[in-house]
């Protein structure tokens, strides 16, 4: 039960003045996450073992959920007992039943103590029931109460885009202790999906204070996903401020930062590792570097001097591969030709003297297969490129692998109901029992409490609402509507923003629609901070498909990409297919976006980003569009990238 460090990724003991927390970097966040678990384990046993207790600070939300489920596996098949255990968590909506779906009390039974030995005694969480005069008290009992079990051995934490560590939000002291806080706005708008909106949120929460946080003898921090690359280098590399709570880790002796590659992006390690020592210059690293260098002295490419090289820290690039115009050449052709306004490939008549064939360039028309996790992560991610394959006559499908029926406002089904009653009198198809029907979802939507989960004949009507929807988008791109493949993938259908785990039956449904159309061309969603995790097990039951068909003769003359744009995009240095967009074509998949109607003006589920999807994916794609033109490329008005997933599946 050892916790192993083969499994990660990289640790650098970074000098003082740029990390002052030290952090461990896994490759994925699986990993950081068993290696934690085991590490908790370790200490659990140890305890057992002397006879003493062992006290855990325990946090809620999906970081530490892969935790949880290791330790469950841990007791479940390797015997671990949680009898001597105590803990204690960080924090509780306010007011908050222990039932309601949003409950840290449920999260919690659900993800583990339901699961394990546990006494139930030894289970602390912050009351969210108790009258408001009763609160303080409490807050001062639940203090006293760790201080009686000799205080918390190992605190887990996450991190907000705030910077809050529980619900530590910014201007906690740094002597704060467990109290009733006022949500920031940030926070409320980020739990507005897990309360089917933001007026459904609580605006107060108990939490434990920085102070009661920072006497756990041991504090382990987790951060996954590019979303939290930006604060997690503020609370690693910048100076202690109220502003960022997670910065007061810096003041202990035994804290730590566990991070994904994602999550590390934004840090100097990760972001210009050449500044703190040695690199190993492969052509990846150079075209970071490079690109790194023109963004930094907004020059292009090919300008760029010997001298702004050794000025900025760059000296060993050179020393190593000689000199800047040779470098800058390579870096610069490479990106020259990522571009192509033929992404399936040109056909004989197209080509132009000098144009180099790509693998699978020979055959055409292609057969391409888009997976679009909700029912418009097509059109907003790569509905330009979509676009383009359709009109240069490739036969192109679409699977949609969630009803995303989580997603429609109850007054959007209200609508639909009407107008499905509606229709039904006109033409006088089955008059009594559609009125019936419509009675029935018109009662439960007016007596829906906040957050209840939709009945079933209501979720149905979302989901219908949605195949509309993305009939109408793709139908607006020249796709026939007998190319569209609704998965309705079983992990998705819960009714909750929680879902279910991947399943053999998810994977099974992928590997069946691969099989049968055997596709040259694959297209996944790469983008893994969507803020509910439906990309990344959409992602996952794709790239095990894959993995399980590689045998396949006609799998080995497919391949598979991944495109981004809902969440966040490729960089510069990662983009291995850019396809141009004109201003029409731009338009076009504006137009597409705008046929979700569900999702236009206000989506239910936003995320952090305030912009609509269709602004988003818009400005993304012209920004990525800036950037190659300011590092010397041709001036387009919008670019949308890709990435070719190399064959690991593990690579989420």
């Amino acid at each position: 039960m050892k916790a192993e460090n083969s499994d990660i990724y990289r640790v650098n003991e970074s000098p003082d003045q740029v990390e002052r927390v030290p952090c461990q970097v896994f490759r994925h966040a699986r990993d950081a996450s068993v290696h934690v678990a085991r590490h908790i384990a370790d200490l659990i046993v140890q305890r057992a073992e002397s006879g003493q207790q062992c006290v855990l600070g325990l946090a809620t939300g999906s970081t530490p959920t892969t935790i949880y489920d290791e330790l469950v596996r841990l007791h479940r098949e390797e015997g671990l007992s949680f009898k001597n255990v105590v803990t204690f968590n960080l924090d509780e909506y306010y007011p908050m039943q222990p039932e309601e779906l949003q409950s840290y009390v449920r999260f919690m039974r659900e993800h583990l103590f339901d699961h394990v030995d546990i006494p139930d005694e030894n289970v602390n969480i912050p009351d969210g029931q108790l009258a408001e005069e009763d609160v303080l008290q409490a807050c001062r009992d639940y203090e006293e109460k760790i201080n009686s079990v000799g205080g918390i051995d190992i605190q887990i934490l996450g991190i907000g885009r705030t910077g809050h560590i529980g619900f530590n939000e910014p201007g906690s002291g740094r002597n704060s202790r467990t109290r009733l806080i006022t949500l920031d706005r940030v926070t409320r708008g980020d739990a507005a999906s897990d309360f089917f909106g933001e007026e459904n949120v609580p605006r107060r929460a108990i939490t434990m204070g920085v102070g009661t946080i920072l006497e756990a003898r041991q504090i382990i921090l987790l951060a996954f996903g590019e979303g939290k690359a930006p604060v997690v280098r503020k609370a690693v590399e910048e100076e202690i401020s109220t502003v960022i709570a997670a910065s007061f880790l810096q003041e202990h002796r035994n804290a730590r930062i566990v991070l994904d590659n994602a999550a590390s992006e934004h840090l100097t390690r990760s972001r210009s590792p050449w500044l703190l020592g040695d690199v190993e210059w492969d052509e990846a690293a150079i075209r970071k570097a490079v690109i790194w260098l023109a963004e930094d002295l907004k020059k292009p490419i090919l300008k760029l001097t010997e001298e702004d090289y050794n000025e900025e820290g760059l000296q060993d690039l050179l020393a190593s591969h000689g000199s800047a115009y040779d470098i800058n050449l390579q870096v610069f052709r490479y990106l020259q030709s990522t571009i192509t306004g033929w992404p399936g490939g040109k056909p004989a008549h197209a080509k132009q003297p000098g144009d180099r064939d790509k693998p699978g360039d020979d055959i055409f028309p292609k057969r391409v297969l888009i997976f679009s996790p909700h029912p418009d992560d097509d059109v907003i991610s790569m509905g330009g490129t979509l676009i383009r394959l359709a009109d240069q006559g490739h036969e192109v499908h679409v699977a949609y692998q969630t009803s995303g029926n989580i997603a429609v406002f109850d007054d959007d089904a209200t609508s639909f109901a009407e107008f499905a009653n509606e229709f039904n009198h006109h033409f006088g198809i089955a008059a009594d029992q559609s009125s019936k029907l419509q009675g029935e979802i018109t009662d439960f939507l007016e007596n829906k409490r906040a957050a209840q989960v939709d009945s079933d004949a209501v979720q149905q009507i979302k989901g219908m609402i949605r195949r509309v929807e993305a009939r109408a988008a793709t139908r607006s791109c020249g796709i026939p509507a007998d190319r569209l493949h609704f998965m309705d993938m079983p992990f998705y259908e819960t009714g909750r923003v929680r879902k279910k785990p991947l399943s053999e039956e998810d994977i099974q449904l992928t590997v069946d629609l691969l099989q049968t159309l055997q596709p040259h061309q694959i297209y996944a969603a790469g983008d893994l901070s969507d803020p509910h995790g439906t990309h990344r097990t959409c992602l996952s039951a794709i790239l095990q498909a894959c993995h399980r068909l590689k045998d396949e003769q006609w799998y080995q003359n497919s391949t598979v990409w991944l495109y981004r744009g809902a969440w966040q995009e490729w960089s510069p240095h990662q983009i291995e297919v850019a396809v141009p967009l004109s201003p029409r074509e731009l338009m076009r998949k504006r137009t597409a976006i705008f046929k979700h109607e569900s999702q236009k003006d206000r989506a239910l589920f936003p995320g952090p980003d305030p912009r609509e999807f269709w602004q988003r994916a818009e400005d993304r794609n012209r920004t990525t569009a800036a950037l190659y033109d300011s590092l010397g490329l041709a001036e387009y008005e919008a670019i949308e990238g890709f990435v070719r997933w190399k064959g690991d599946v593990d690579s989420i």
